[in-house]
């Protein structure tokens, strides 16, 4: 039997802030159910905090305990996290969406340019959260991001908030789901 909703909260390059993860941690505990980070935490793999956030490796984690990608299985959906760098995310995401189709993924999650954003493809859900410590472009001003996707069987949303949990008004979204499950 699945959920009715579901939260995840994503995250990406922390760049060795781990105060910062501890707090969203802390705050959202029982709100939400995945804490997702993208890579480029620079800490070690056996951190205390990857007992609860699922993570990947970013071009500036070294530790090769942890993996490149994870497909997570979760209230019959297929939620795919990857740093991004592999897949040339600077230069666009046609790499990355055909490996996230390969996947059969219905979310694909990824960090790696610093810049936030999302978009609907093919059915599956690419959003980057933006970096939570050194954020770039054109919102870099609010100072790092993340971001809450709420999911339930109509729907899709997607909320932004800045580093103090204050949700930013302009950055949010929503999509209908075009398939049951």
């Amino acid at each position: 039997m699945t959920k009715n909703e579901f939260k995840m909260l994503v995250v990406s390059d922390s760049h060795g802030d781990r105060k910062i993860l501890e707090n969203l941690l802390n705050h959202y505990q029982k709100k939400i159910d995945l804490f997702i980070h993208c890579g480029d935490s620079e800490l070690p793999e056996t951190d205390k905090l990857f007992e609860t956030y699922q993570v990947v490796a970013g071009n500036c984690d070294y530790d090769s305990a942890f993996k490149s990608d994870q497909l997570i299985l979760y209230e019959n959906e297929r939620i795919w996290i990857t740093h991004g760098h592999h897949y040339q995310v600077n230069f666009g995401l046609e790499r990355l969406a055909l490996a996230a189709r390969q996947q059969r993924a219905d979310f694909c999650f990824f960090g790696h340019t610093h810049q936030l954003g999302f978009e609907m493809h093919n059915n599956c859900l690419f959003l980057n959260p933006g970096s939570i410590s050194l954020p770039r472009g054109n919102y870099a001003n609010l100072g790092g991001t993340y971001a809450i996707v709420t999911v339930n069987p109509q729907a899709i949303g997607i909320q932004y908030y800045k580093r103090n949990f204050q949700p930013v008004t302009e950055l949010r979204g929503q999509f209908k789901k075009f398939r049951e499950k």
